[in-house]
């Protein structure tokens, strides 16, 4: 019995934003090694090349295309939506990872840092979905993965802007799940709580003790977790059940435990 999600290999096709490293990356490798032709969005070209080719050794046959481009953008969705049909890829799977991490005082922040923060979640996340989604329907249906965040039941000083970004699109998925689901489109959100990479800015040295002591997830099982959840057609999940115990504790702390937390914080704004 195959496994969920397997496919034959190269008969499927599976788009990630946000590809080059981190949990992005871990989304490519899986994608190739499930079957799929992987095409592979990021910012950063070296990055995305040496990545691509990674993907590339996992399975010979399925094909890897890469993409430089900034979904930070307001015309982001639209032009990779037009690069893919210009190239004659038809998406089955779309992985919408790419994000950016902003820890600091809404008062702290630039303007435009922002601004391409909810573009990034919410617009373009939003429209990829919008045109992705109704291209999978009338070609019988596709799976899409929304990455969500922990902290949206964190909505901490410092974490608003983030928080409240990755809330909505949680929100988002959920109920658009619902309107597509009998289009044979399943959209999933995924809020993972802390992951051991460079997106908080943390040192290697402290991903590795975060790993080790349970209060981060490593990238690999992170991804695996997700994707189970996407083709077990979940609307919503947090890829560990021991985080899942502390979702009541976060959403009830304030007073004192919450003016303390607000003074340790304020040494790691930026």
């Amino acid at each position: 019995m195959a496994k969920r999600g397997v496919v034959e290999s190269g008969s499927k096709t599976a788009l990630v934003t946000g590809a080059s490293k981190g949990i992005g990356r871990c989304f490519a490798l899986r994608l190739a090694s499930m079957g799929y032709n992987v095409v592979m969005v990021s910012l950063t070209a070296e990055d995305l090349e040496a990545t691509a080719k990674e993907v590339s050794a996992v399975n010979y046959k399925v094909w890897v295309r890469h993409l430089v481009k900034d979904m930070a953008e307001m015309k982001a969705a639209e032009e990779l939506f037009a690069w893919t049909e210009e190239q004659g890829i038809k998406v089955d799977v779309l992985i919408n990872n790419a994000g950016m991490f902003s820890f600091c005082d809404v008062l702290n922040t630039p303007v435009e840092r922002i601004e391409r923060t909810i573009l990034l979640h919410d617009v373009t996340a939003t429209k990829m979905c919008r045109f992705y989604a109704q291209d999978m329907a009338a070609r019988g249906g596709g799976y899409i993965l929304n990455m969500s965040s922990y902290s949206i039941w964190m909505p901490y000083p410092g974490l608003s802007l983030y928080s409240a970004s990755k809330a909505y699109l949680k929100s988002f998925s959920v109920a658009f799940s619902k309107e597509v689901r009998n289009k044979k489109v399943y959209v999933t959100a995924i809020c993972p709580a802390g992951i051991a990479t460079d997106l908080y800015g943390l040192s290697p040295r402290l991903q590795r003790l975060g790993l080790k002591i349970g209060a981060l997830m490593s990238p690999e099982s992170c991804a695996r977790r997700s994707l189970n959840g996407l083709f077990r057609k979940q609307r919503c999940k947090v890829p560990d059940w021991w985080f899942r115990l502390f979702i009541p504790v976060c959403q009830m702390l304030g007073g004192a435990p919450m003016r303390w937390l607000r003074n340790f914080t304020m040494q790691f704004q930026k």
